[in-house]
This record gives structure tokens, sequence and C-alpha cells, in this order.
């Protein structure tokens, strides 16, 4: 991957528009993009410094005050790695890493009463995420295609855990009301 996923983040936002480290941080917070990418706060000049440097945005005049705000341009280069970095991205599924396995896999810690009331805990806070994101997505409408995407497999993602905690949740426990 010639990208991590929070450089692409930003190029692709850059791409989208030419931007400065402000109104990348309010477009990152407006949209939710935190909620599914790595992009802190403090990262965003720390990735646009690295960006620049490798040739893949420019600044195409210097601005004319150090206060200035130094609007980001992506580069023809820039475009084209954003470009094989977001299909690789598409085509390849990774392993899945996700901190509730973890808790799974640790299962002999706790006992039956404690794994169904974390697992009833669980889907009661999916439930509210769930709706959450369908009222964030709803805010920003009309969404562009890429916008409407990430929502799409969110809402999935979110769909699929409530099904299976939904499950899990109703198996009976031993001394379990």
């Amino acid at each position: 991957m010639e990208l991590t996923p929070a450089e692409l983040t930003v190029l692709g936002l850059i791409i989208e528009r030419a931007r400065h480290g402000y109104d990348l941080e309010q477009v990152i917070e407006r949209r939710g993009i935190r909620q599914w990418s790595d992009v802190g706060f403090s990262s965003i000049y720390y990735l646009l410094a690295k960006l620049e440097r490798r040739g893949l945005v420019h600044v195409p005049e210097a601005p004319a005050a150090p206060k200035s705000r130094r609007v980001f341009h992506a580069t023809a280069e820039g475009r084209d790695v954003a470009a094989r970095t977001a299909l690789a991205l598409i085509e390849d599924p990774q392993p899945a890493r996700h901190p509730l396995l973890v808790g799974i896999a640790n299962l002999p810690l706790l006992s039956d009463r404690e794994y169904a009331r974390a697992l009833r805990t669980r889907l009661a806070r999916v439930e509210a995420r769930i709706g959450a994101v369908q009222m964030a997505r709803q805010a920003q409408a009309p969404l562009p295609r890429p916008a409407r995407e990430v929502f799409s497999y969110a809402l999935s993602l979110l769909e699929a855990e409530r099904q299976w905690l939904a499950t899990r949740a109703q198996v009976p426990h031993d001394g379990e009301d």
C-alpha cells in the first residue's frame, strides 16, 4: 500500500477540493470521518507535511503573511497514488482486528452472567450508534456518492453486529433472569 488510510483520507479530501488544514479539520468533523478513520486533530498538519514532502500535494503560491493559511492542492502524482491506494483498499480484504474479538478470546476471565450482561449492554450501545449514524447521514443529505457508500457500509457492519449480538444475548445462561 502506497498510503496509510489516514494519508489517503486527507489526500482524498484535498483531491475533492483544494483545502487548508483548518478546512480539513472542519470537513473531517462535519462528516464524522473519525468514526472510521484514525485522522486525529493533531495529525492533520503532520500528514499534510508528509504528503507535501512526497510531492503528492503542493501549495501553488506562498502565503502573503506568516499566519496566512496554506491551501493545499493535489498533484497529478498525488491523484495517481491515491487512486491506486483506494483501489487496493477496496479490492483486498484485510483481517478483522476488532477489540471485541480480544474480549471474546478472554471469556474464561468472565462468568456466563457477566458475558451475557456485557452482550446486552453492547447491543444497546450498537443500537444507539445505528441511530446516531442514521441521523448523521440524514443531516448531511444530499450526500455525494463516496459519503453515501461510507454510511451504507458502516450501517451494514453495525446491523450485522446487532444481529449477532441479539442472537447471542438471547442464549439462556445459568442463573440469568
